[in-house]
C-alpha cells in the first residue's frame, strides 16, 4: 500500500519551480507515495493521507490561518534531495511557535519512512489482529492471578485500538486451534519438516512434528483472509489448549509472509511491532525485562542464584523470555536454534527458539495504555549469560542509561527490542499516529 499525498502550493506562487521540485519528488517517493493533483493553499482539500509543500515561500508567515485550518498531517520535503531545505527552518520554526506541526525529514530515507508511516496508519483501519484463546483468566488457566493484571488482556484495551486507529481484535478459540493442529497427518507435516531449510538447527521428533502442524493450521487461517496485520496466541496461560508452543509458526510467519506477532497474546506488543517492522523496517522481538536493582523479584523468577557481574550494576537488566533471550526470528539472528521448552508451567512437547543477535546499540519501545504515549529507552546490549538447571539457560544483558529512572517509569514486564538507536525514528512519526515519547 501507498500512500495518498496532496500537493499544496501557495496562491499566488504556483511557478517553474513549484512543478520541478514536485516532479522530483514524485520520481524520489514512487515506490511510497501517489501524488494527486496541487492543490492552492486555503482551497478545499481531497481525500488524502498528508499535505506536502514541495516549497516553501515567505508568503507562510501572511498565512498562519490557512496553515492552521489543514487537518491532515503537513510533510514539507523542499530540497531536490527529499530532505527539507535548511533555509526553510526559520518558517518551520514560525509554524510552529503558531501551533502547526511539521514533519521535516533530514534525510531522504526517513522521508520514506514517514510516507510509509502513513500508508500504516491507513492500512491498520482496514486491519484485524487475530487472538487465539478461550479464557485467559480463567479458573484453569495458568496463572491467572498474574494474567489478571496485564492491560492488554482488557477489553478497554481491544476499545482504545479501535477507536484511535480502527484496527479490530479478533478472538478465537485456542483450544479449537489446537485440536485442528493436531488433526493434521504426520505425513503432511514430515514432509514440510524435510523441506525446511533450518531443520538440522532443531530439536527432532514429536516436538518439532507438533510445533509444524500448529505453523501450518495457523498459517491456514492466515492465508483464509488478506486483512490480518498480526496474530497472537495465549500459549503459557492456555497452555493446556496445546501441546506446543507457537515459536515456530511466528518465526516461519514472518519469514514467510511478514507477519508480526504478539508472544502471549499481547496486543500492545503487536501494535508496537507493527510499527517497527512496517514503518521503521528494522529488526525487532520482544523480550522481560528483569532490572538488576529488582533483585530476588527478578532472580526468584528467573530461577537463577545471581546477576552476572558487571559495572554499574543499578544500570543493567537481563532480558529473557520463555528461557532464552526471546522469540527472535532466524532472519534477525547471528545464532538460532529451536531447542526443547524450557518453562514447566508448558507442556513437556514444547518448544522454544534459543537466538541471539549482535550486541551493540539497541531500543527498548512499548505503547503505553490509551496509545497516547510511547515508552521508549535508548540502550546498549552487552553481551550473554547462560545458567544452567534455571529458566534463563541464555539470557541477553542490557545497559540503560539510568536504571533507578527506568524502574521508576517502566510501563510493562515486556517490551519490544529493536536494532539500533530508534528513538529519533519514533519521534519523527509520532505526529502520525499520535503520541508523544516518554524517555526512561
Amino acid at each position: 500500500m501507498k500512500t495518498t499525498l496532496i500537493p499544496v502550493f501557495f496562491d499566488p506562487g504556483r511557478d517553474h519551480n513549484f512543478d520541478k521540485h514536485l516532479e522530483i519528488l514524485k520520481d524520489l517517493l514512487k515506490g511510497e507515495a501517489n501524488f494527486i493533483e496541487p492543490h492552492p493553499l486555503g482551497s478545499k482539500l481531497p481525500d488524502g493521507d498528508a499535505v506536502i509543500f514541495p516549497q516553501m515561500l515567505g508568503e507562510a508567515f501572511h498565512k498562519i490561518k490557512e496553515l492552521q485550518n489543514i487537518s491532515l498531517p503537513i510533510m514539507v520535503v523542499t530540497s531536490e534531495f527529499g530532505t527539507v531545505n535548511m533555509w526553510d527552518w526559520e518558517l518551520v520554526n514560525y509554524l510552529k511557535l503558531n501551533g502547526i506541526s511539521t514533519i521535516c525529514p533530514p534525510n531522504l530515507e526517513e522521508t520514506k519512512m514517514v510516507c510509509r508511516a502513513l500508508a500504516i496508519k491507513k492500512l491498520l483501519s482496514q486491519s484485524k489482529f487475530v487472538i487465539y484463546q478461550d479464557d485467559p483468566a480463567g479458573p484453569t488457566s495458568q496463572q491467572s492471578d498474574i494474567f489478571k493484571r496485564f492491560y492488554w488482556l482488557e477489553k478497554e484495551a481491544s476499545d482504545k485500538m479501535f477507536d484511535k486507529y480502527g484496527v479490530t481484535i479478533e478472538q478465537r478459540s485456542f483450544k479449537d486451534l489446537g485440536r485442528r493442529a493436531a488433526a493434521i497427518p504426520d505425513n503432511e507435516a514430515l514432509k514440510r519438516i524435510d523441506n525446511w531449510k533450518s531443520r538440522n538447527k532443531s530439536i527432532q521428533g514429536k516436538p518439532l512434528l507438533s510445533a509444524m502442524k500448529l505453523y501450518m493450521e495457523i498459517k491456514n487461517d492466515y492465508r483464509k483472509e488478506d486483512n490480518i496485520l498480526g496474530m497472537g496466541l495465549n500459549c503459557l496461560n492456555e497452555s493446556g489448549s496445546c501441546d506446543t508452543t507457537p515459536c515456530l509458526a511466528w518465526n516461519l510467519l514472518y519469514e514467510e509472509e511478514k507477519l508480526v506477532w504478539g508472544c502471549e497474546a499481547d496486543t500492545m506488543v503487536i501494535l508496537t511491532g507493527i510499527l517497527a517492522d512496517k514503518v521503521l523496517q528494522v529488526p525487532f522481538f520482544m523480550t522481560n525485562l528483569y532490572p538488576f536493582i529488582m533483585g530476588q523479584a527478578a532472580l526468584a523468577h528467573e530461577r537463577i542464584p545471581h546477576f552476572p557481574e558487571v559495572d554499574e550494576p543499578e544500570n543493567h537488566i537481563l532480558a529473557a523470555h520463555c528461557g532464552y533471550f526471546g522469540l527472535l526470528p532466524e532472519v534477525f539472528s547471528d545464532s538460532w536454534h529451536l531447542r526443547k521448552r524450557v518453562l514447566a508451567m508448558v507442556d513437556e512437547n514444547a518448544t522454544m527458539i534459543d537466538a541471539t543477535m549482535p550486541v551493540g546499540p539497541i531500543t527498548l519501545v512499548k505503547f503505553q495504555p490509551f496509545l497516547e504515549k510511547i515508552s521508549i529507552s535508548e540502550a546498549e546490549l552487552t553481551g550473554y549469560i547462560q545458567y544452567e538447571n534455571s529458566d534463563c539457560l541464555n539470557g541477553g544483558i542490557i545497559k540503560v542509561k539510568d536504571g533507578q529512572r527506568f524502574v521508576e517509569n517502566v510501563v510493562s514486564h515486556h517490551y519490544i527490542l529493536l536494532e539500533g538507536h530508534r528513538k529519533s525514528d519514533f519521534k519523527l512519526i509520532s505526529d502520525i499516529f499520535g503520541y508523544e515519547l516518554e524517555t526512561i
